[in-house]
């Protein structure tokens, strides 16, 4: 049980346009036929059924309280994330395992329903990329071995978490993989951009959004020898689906009635979701599949307009995206559109109609959100305000109801972005956010006294004074001798 898994399995390359198929054995980001959008998929994938549903939880079970590092984290499920790497090609930084808190009580009252965070901003960077991140990298460092590469240079686009994640990975792996990072100038958190800064990486401003970045790195990686790191990156896709392993995991490989609410973003992690729950599905590892929503600022809502169309006139376009706090959101022509619309297909049709849904929520409830979850002690971030906020329009809709367990993605760490929390409670946000704060949200520092007054009473009054103002502000009373 301890031992590495003997098992291979043949990974290739499907696209979700054409369904052609293609050796994993490379770096591919699009279909060679019809640049088409990639998903990596196991051709031996049966091969797995040859144990059963109970035999499988009781492996990754196992593996949880091992010691491995190949088999700890994400990879405690390698037969189901990339079955192809070697033991020493396996890179593990303590991605993973992030822990999920249920809602305190007073938050659970407050909102009308019972749920919990995962809070993936305790990944290593502090974000959720690091799954993906730590499976992308394995593979390079198989590149790098088999094929005798003296260096690969990596670039990605971000807004900010896929940066840090990425450089953070190179630059543990050392001089053999050079980072480069684009970024939206002026649209990325301080907190954010010294995190690829501190890990050496080269980063380079663009002025504009995500997707102009974004089709920068694309244009790159299809006409120079560069890794693509984003999500367009199927290897990345592969790591994330173990969001969904844990989450069954934490439930003792019960499903029944739970609800996962993810942001959408460039679409990846909700690719990810489906994919791993259905993956649970078919080996017999889960015996119901959970709804699974998917949540979008109105200020980037594309996935929520294809998906509000009637069926029979779906038509999926671009959107022009406006200032969003929930910045990994800020994206308004997901590379992983295909692969959603593909997967939420598969995903329906195995657990119905109503198993899957995407929300529209508005800038005002994710930041009253990610504050009201923060001051009931948790530390969300602005996207898991937006699944807050996409729980609590569920809830309206009636989508959600009290027999429903909802589990919500946070993505990143609230630190991460302490600068929207400032522009909140300062009334600071520009007006293209649409954000003004509610003043039982808000909060700021008092002063007890000014410095002239610390002057002016002395050391011999500074401490029985001080005291004393800070006792009529809060109501005290002096203790009475015994």
């Amino acid at each position: 049980m301890n031992g590495f898994p003997s098992y291979r399995g043949d990974l290739r390359y499907v696209c979700t346009h054409c369904a052609g198929s293609f050796p994993g054995s490379d770096l591919l980001y699009t279909c060679p036929a019809c640049s088409g959008v990639l998903l990596l998929e196991d051709a031996s994938f049966d091969a797995l059924r040859e144990r059963s549903g109970p035999d499988w939880q009781e492996v990754f079970d196992a593996r949880a309280a091992g010691r491995n590092p190949a088999l700890s984290g994400i990879f405690r499920f390698y037969e189901l994330i990339a079955p192809v790497l070697e033991e020493e090609d396996i890179l593990c930084l303590g991605e993973g395992n992030t822990p999920v808190v249920p809602a305190s009580p007073a938050l659970q009252e407050r909102t009308g329903a019972a749920f919990a965070f995962k809070n993936e901003g305790q990944n290593p960077s502090a974000s959720f990329k690091d799954r993906g991140m730590a499976c992308a990298f394995s593979f390079l460092k198989t590149l790098l071995r088999k094929r005798g590469w003296s260096s690969v240079l990596t670039v990605c686009a971000s807004t900010g978490d896929t940066s840090a994640s990425a450089a953070m990975y190179a630059a543990y792996l050392g001089e053999s993989v050079k980072s480069v990072v684009l970024l939206p100038q002026g649209k990325v958190t301080p907190q954010q951009l010294s995190q690829p800064l501190g890990s050496g990486a080269r980063v380079l401003e663009i002025p504009g959004v995500f997707d102009d970045c974004m089709k920068v790195v694309e244009f790159l990686s299809e006409r120079y020898p560069v890794a693509l790191l984003n999500s367009k990156n199927s290897w990345r896709i592969l790591g994330q689906e173990s969001y969904a392993f844990e989450l069954a995991q934490w439930r003792r490989w019960d499903m029944r009635d739970v609800c996962v609410f993810v942001p959408i973003g460039n679409a990846g992690n909700i690719t990810a979701v489906l994919k791993g729950f259905l993956k649970l599905y078919a080996l017999g590892v889960i015996t119901v599949l959970p709804r699974i929503f998917g949540v979008q600022s109105q200020h980037a809502d594309p996935v929520y307009r294809y998906y509000a169309a009637p069926a029979t006139s779906r038509s999926y376009a671009p959107v022009a995206v406006r200032p969003s706090a929930a910045q990994a959101a800020m994206i308004g022509n997901p590379v992983s559109f295909p692969r959603v619309r593909l997967l939420a297909e598969r995903y329906e049709a195995a657990a119905g109609p109503d198993s899957f849904h995407v929300l529209q929520v508005t800038e005002q409830a994710i930041m009253d959100s990610m504050l009201e979850a923060n001051s009931h002690g948790h530390i969300a971030c602005p996207q898991g305000g937006e699944c807050l906020a996409g729980l609590k329009a569920a809830l309206q809709y009636g989508l959600v109801s009290s027999r429903h367990f909802s589990i919500l993605n946070a993505t990143a760490h609230a630190l991460k972005f302490a600068d929207f929390q400032n522009l909140y409670f300062t009334d600071a946000f520009p007006p293209d956010f649409g954000i003004r704060p509610r003043p039982e949200l808000t909060n700021a520092p008092e002063a007890v006294l000014s410095p002239a007054e610390r002057r002016e009473m002395g050391e011999s009054r500074f401490l029985s004074e001080t005291a004393a103002r800070i006792a009529r502000r809060l109501d005290l009373t002096p203790r009475q001798a015994d």
